[in-house]
Order: C-alpha cells, then structure tokens, then sequence
C-alpha cells in the first residue's frame, strides 16, 4: 500500500514535471535557460518543481498592459497642463538627436532631453547627504524609491526626513521593494503611515505572480518637486556607507539631475506607483534648462516587448570608437553583451571592466571570475577592485558619454528586474567620470590569464558548474 502511494506521488509529481517543462519552453525568454528548466523539471521534478515556481517565470502579468499605455492614459501631460502647474515655465525645447544612442530611444520610447545640470556623487556619504539637503528643501511633494532599506542608523535618517517632509506640508510618496527589503520591520513602516507619508511595498501582487520571487524592483530614485532627480546604485542602509565588515569599504556611485530629463525619472517612478496603488503621484514639470548635458533616461524591465537592459548595453558597447570602460558587481554578460565587448576590442576600443574582488554572492562571484578568464582572452581588461566591495554601476563611453544607474551585467538586470539608469552626454560629466575610474583602477589589481590556470582542478570545475546558473543569477 505504501508502495502504491510512493509510486503515485513519484507519477504526479513527474506529470507536474511535464507540464511545467511545457510552460518553461513556451515562456522562458532564452533558449539556454528553457533546456536548463526542461533537464530539471523533466528528470528531477522532486527538486526543481518548487524551484520553478518561484523563480521560473520571466514574463511580468498585467504590468506589460500598464506599461505599453502609460504614455496614452497616464502620465503625459499637455503644455497647457505645465503651465497651468507651474506658470512661467516655458515648453522644453526638443529633444537631442544622437544617432549612436537612437536605437535605444525607439526602442524604449523615451527621448535624449538637453539642458541638463549633472552632479557625480562618489560613495554613500556625499550621495544621501546631497539627496537629504534636496528633501530639507522640497517645496511640494518627495518622491523616493529603493530596492533596499534597512532600519538602522541610514535607515532611520531616511525615515525621519520624510517625517520632516510631511511636517513642513509636503506630499511624501515612499515605495520599496517586498523582497529586496524583506527585513524591514512593521514598526518602520507604520511610523512612516502614521507621520502621513503614503509608502508601499513593490509586490507582484496579481495572481499569476504571486509565487514568483522574480520581477525585483531594482530602481534606486529619488525626485524633489520635479526639479531635482537623483538615480545610482545605492540603497538605504549602513553597508552602503562602508560600515559593515568585511565587504568595507563599500565603492559606489550615484547621481542628481537637474532640468528637463527629471520628467522621464519621475515617470519611471509614476508608472511603479500607478501599479501598486492605482493611483497617479504627484507631478510638476521640470524646469526649462539648468545645464548643458543631454540626458536619456534609460527605464528597463521585464514588461518590455524586448530585452530591453541587454540591447541597451549591447547598442551602447558598438557605439563606442574609442574606449568601453564599465564598473559592475557582477559579470555574468549573455552572449549579446559578450560579443559586443569582444568585438570592440577587435575594432581597436580600449575595453576594460572592473569588478569586486570580494563576494557578496559565492556563486555569482565563481561564475563572475569564469567569465573574467574567458574575456582576458579575448583582450578585455578585467581588474579587480581591492580597497573593499565594488557595488557601482557605471559606464564610461569614448569622451563624452557616461552612464549612471541600476543596471549590473547579469542575467536579473537584463531580462528579471525592473532597472533605471541615467545615459548622459556631456564631455565635462564624463571628464568627471573618468577622473572617478582612473583612481578606481588604480586601486584595483589586473586579471592574469594565467590566474585560472593555476587555480586548482576541482575549483576549476566548480567555476563551470556555477555558470551553469547563470538563468538565475
């Protein structure tokens, strides 16, 4: 009888297998990831079964719909309407054409707006204290957005600014992610409430997502009376001010835009809120020019038609001439980045990457150092940053083109997370950014093709297996 019963779950159990391998071929977006899940699921459903259903689905139900309207239903206003929101502000002039960076346009529709003041914040310190002296002086609303907040000593200083905000009068609107900040207490965020700050949590929340633990909502924004926005990589917490061990000092990068390409930024954050909420935040229109860099604000996620993050920076690396500089905490390309980056080098562009040499994450790390041998092969220079955790997400494009954002090169930011990043073209900006990865290079060690060599067989080995799970890295 137990013998019967054991035989009967093994066969339900691969009948749910099949179907679920069905569901992994019709909808999984890579042909690599889609003959991982069927291998498993066919042969093995006792132990990727649960697995899949959380983390197999890459399409994001109900979101697309938003996201593919949002320019005809929400969050367009008419020039009458700006005006009428913020009298004097005269319409903007029309957006810059640059034929390297138009695909990508067209592609996401958003547009390159110019006159643009751009500030580079290096490290956690300078960011939110430049963030925090934007909220001391907002006027009519604060918009905030992160991946992550904690509730520690940075945490709490983000929670009494708000607090501050709504006292003064101004509208705060506070959302972050469900899994990302999994360990924010109820007390934080009932503190926030009752202080009058609307604050939620990012959630797939249809039913069709329910389970997914996919679909993160990685956008790390900050916008102050459309007036002022701030993108990067930084979240809310003391790690991010290099005061957790070991991975201390921690390395990144945000930064605050000025004029008009802080409408696209808060429409970013617009489109997230309508989701959550059903409801449109708060608005006024940016003004007019505060500088002279030209902006794009690049806004990815898996609601795209197409993999948008990876076309990004595939379309990014061809249009390099010159040089292809990118920081990133994690390098696990697909081969679209991979072979944009080594065709570079074969068309004479100074390719360099730098990456952590301390994990955060073991297996990504072990896949990261694969894909490091593989391109100091093809003569891509990878370094290794070794004053403590390298978190930025920066890239640096020939003279004029530097790229600020969210977006790490890894299979989540190209086709699983929601991600935004600024792509700005200014020579002084990017003379700024140079300067910026010039001394973090100079801190970093370069890797050796001999480095893999020497490692020991069975840690070469397990290198390869931990590629193996690059669909969900």
């Amino acid at each position: 009888m137990i013998a019967s019963l054991i035989a009967l779950a093994a066969l339900a159990l691969h009948c749910a297998g099949a179907l679920a391998a069905m569901h992994a071929v019709m909808h999984t977006r890579t042909a690599q990831g889609a003959f991982a899940w069927v291998l498993g699921l066919v042969l093995l459903p006792y132990f990727t079964l649960v697995p899949y259903l959380f983390l197999g689905s890459s399409h994001f139900g109900g979101y697309v719909d938003l996201h593919r309207q949002r320019q005809a239903r929400f969050f367009t206003l008419h020039a009458e309407e700006e005006r009428a929101a913020r009298p004097g502000v005269a319409p903007h002039p029309p957006p810059v054409h640059d034929p390297r960076y138009a695909a990508i346009g067209r592609m996401l529709k958003t547009a390159m707006q110019p006159g643009n003041h751009l500030s580079l914040h290096i490290d956690g310190a300078a960011a939110f204290e430049a963030m925090f002296a934007a909220m001391a002086r907002a006027e009519h609303y604060v918009l905030v957005q992160f991946f992550i907040i904690h509730d520690d000593g940075l945490g709490r200083r983000l929670r009494d600014a708000l607090l501050d905000c709504r006292q003064r009068g101004v509208q705060v609107c506070l959302l972050y992610d469900s899994i990302g900040s999994h360990a924010l207490p109820d007390a934080y965020v009932d503190a926030l409430r009752a202080g009058g700050v609307q604050v939620h949590p990012f959630a797939t929340r249809r039913f069709r997502n329910r389970l997914q633990l996919n679909f993160r909502n990685h956008r790390k924004v900050v916008v102050v009376d459309g007036e002022r926005g701030f993108v990067g990589g930084l979240n809310a917490g003391d790690e991010y001010l290099g005061l957790k061990p070991p991975l201390a000092p921690w390395r990144d990068t945000h930064m605050q835009i000025e004029g008009p390409a802080v409408a696209d930024v808060q429409r970013a954050f617009a489109e997230d809120w309508y989701w959550v909420t059903g409801e449109r935040p708060p608005s006024l229109p940016p003004p007019e020019r505060c500088g002279r860099a030209s902006t794009m604000i690049v806004a990815t996620g898996p609601a795209d038609r197409q993999e948008s993050c990876s076309l990004f920076f595939t379309q990014a690396i061809h249009a390099a001439q010159k040089r292809v500089w990118i920081t990133s905490p994690y390098f696990v390309p697909d081969q679209a980045v991979f072979g944009a980056l080594r065709l570079a080098v074969f068309r004479g562009v100074d390719v360099r990457i730098l990456i952590p040499s301390r994990p955060d994450h073991r297996t990504v790390f072990m896949a990261s150092t694969l894909y490091a041998h593989e391109a100091t092969l093809a003569g891509i220079r990878m370094f290794r940053y070794q004053p403590g955790f390298v978190h930025q997400k920066v890239m640096l494009i020939d003279h004029d083109t530097a790229m600020v954002g969210s977006m790490n090169l890894d299979n989540r930011s190209f086709r699983l997370n929601f991600e935004i990043s600024a792509l700005n073209v200014d020579d002084m900006f990017a003379a700024e950014v140079e300067t910026m990865l010039k001394d973090d290079f100079a801190q970093s060690d370069e890797v050796n093709p001999n480095d893999y060599r020497r490692l020991p067989y069975l840690k070469r080995v397990a290198l390869h297996v931990a590629r193996l799970f690059d669909p969900v890295l």
